[in-house]
């Protein structure tokens, strides 16, 4: 199912023998064990050698060193150095801090820094409210994790976490030109994670909490939204369901079903899947029913935490138990936050006619794409190398943009649904189909569009 991708992609250098065939022998030794070739390029030439550099993309380091090993079993290849373009990319970390204003004399220091710094200080003193004109924090962001739950690596720790979060940064700042920074805590206690955000948030005007594990991450940001005057946003949660929102949407257009006549089954209720659920209701489809690793969730079990009690109370109208399986016969959406390979083809052929499937496990989906597609007439992914990945880049960005141009205080349900329906209207009628619900993440329309939408919200409610 996968396909070789840039995230194992890596540069070879070697010395092969000078014959007019050592190209050919080196790029088809990399083929013959599934590598992709992207690059060949010769770096010395000598009268009994040469030297080149084979880039190309694996599935994983195993395989990366299949390719190695096919290369060096080639007669008068010698490998030199093997190197790992995703770790290069990664040297010295991914982000960094410039200054805005010019520092070239005597005066430029004086009106930057002291003596004339303090006036500026006196009047946030004076009316702290200036700190959103006059500081950073009109314009940033703290990227919050515990390292509790990182992408699907599980918990993994702050420090490990931390290029995920540089990642997050880099992101703010392309899409939507906010200034992020990671904040990574050493301890996974909910009441020391509330207080060090506390303590951090007068300098910022916005907090992603980012990789904190469910139930905790709940009250964290439950509790970080009462005490806070600035927005919280657990991406987890509220940028996938954005996009899910935004693409379910779409994909309906496609089938000609209205959400109020669906059945829809959402596999998995951590973050995501909560969230999932909650903005669904919002737009008041014929059903949801929630399945976690204990079968249908419903008001009959005995096992429920608080939020599945909720789950339970608002969903599941027909009250149906039982496993997974029996949750699809006849429903019209699948959408899967959960686990990888939960399912196959047949389980697909006992939904409704026109069926959707969001099978959003990454890196493996709860469906192999290219099985599911044998019955359903729309499938999305969480993965770049199939149609319609579900990408919280296309939410988290300009969410942030249009909540700190609006000088928020908090964001509401009813800003994520703006943003959600913004998502989806960048994709207009021309450019619907079953292959393309939602734009791409390098479409320069999606951070404007989001941040308009919630930024008209914000000033309403405001």
């Amino acid at each position: 199912m996968p396909v070789p991708g840039p995230g194992y992609s890596i540069t070879i250098r070697l010395e092969a023998a000078p014959s007019a065939s050592a190209a050919g022998e080196l790029a088809s030794a990399v083929g013959r064990v599934g590598g992709v070739l992207t690059a060949f390029d010769v770096v010395e030439s000598h009268s009994d050698r040469i030297v080149v550099d084979i880039t190309c993309n694996a599935l994983s380091a195993n395989h990366a060193q299949d390719i190695q090993d096919a290369l060096v079993a080639l007669p008068d290849v010698r490998v030199r150095k093997v190197s790992d373009r995703t770790f290069l990319m990664h040297l010295g970390g991914k982000i960094e801090v410039n200054s805005k204003v010019a520092l070239r004399n005597r005066d430029d220091l004086s009106r930057a820094y002291t003596p004339g710094v303090a006036r500026v200080c006196q009047a946030i003193a004076a009316n702290p409210e200036d700190a959103r004109r006059l500081t950073i924090k009109r314009n940033t962001v703290a990227v919050v994790t515990d390292g509790s739950a990182v992408l699907g690596l599980g918990n993994i720790g702050p420090a490990a976490a931390l290029p995920v979060m540089e990642g997050k940064a880099a992101l703010f700042k392309k899409f939507a030109g906010v200034d992020a920074w990671p904040v990574c805590l050493d301890t996974q206690d909910t009441d020391e994670i509330i207080r060090a955000v506390e303590l951090i948030a007068p300098g910022y005007g916005g907090i992603n909490l980012e990789d904190i594990a469910a139930p905790r991450c709940f009250e964290i940001e439950a509790r970080l939204r009462e005490k806070l005057d600035i927005p919280v946003f657990h991406d987890d949660q509220h940028g996938t369901a954005i996009v899910v929102v935004a693409a379910l949407r779409n994909a309906l257009r496609v089938v000609g079903k209205e959400i109020g006549d669906c059945r829809i089954v959402v596999c998995g209720v951590g973050a995501a899947g909560s969230a999932i659920i909650r903005l669904l209701l919002k737009q008041q489809p014929g059903d949801v029913v929630a399945v976690d690793i204990g079968g249908v969730v419903h008001g009959g079990r005995d096992d429920l935490d608080p939020n599945r009690q909720w789950i339970a109370a608002n969903t599941n109208k027909q009250g149906l138990t039982g496993d997974l399986h029996k949750a699809l016969v006849g429903a019209d959406v699948f959408i899967g936050v959960s686990a990888p390979n939960l399912f196959g083809a047949d389980q697909v052929a006992t939904m409704a006619e026109r069926s959707i499937v969001f099978a959003l496990a990454n890196p493996d989906p709860e469906i192999d794409p290219l099985e599911a597609q044998k019955h359903a007439a729309v499938v999305a992914t969480g993965r770049s190398d199939y149609p319609n990945q579900i990408n919280n880049v296309l939410a988290f960005p300009g969410v942030f943009r249009g909540l700190l141009d609006a000088h928020a205080h908090r964001i509401t349900d009813d800003m994520l649904v703006a943003a959600a329906n913004a998502v989806a209207d960048v994709v207009d009628a021309e450019k619907l189909n079953a292959s393309f619900i939602v734009p791409s993440v390098f479409d320069p329309h999606v951070a404007s569009a989001v941040a308009e939408a919630v930024r008209a919200v914000a000033v309403r409610e405001s």
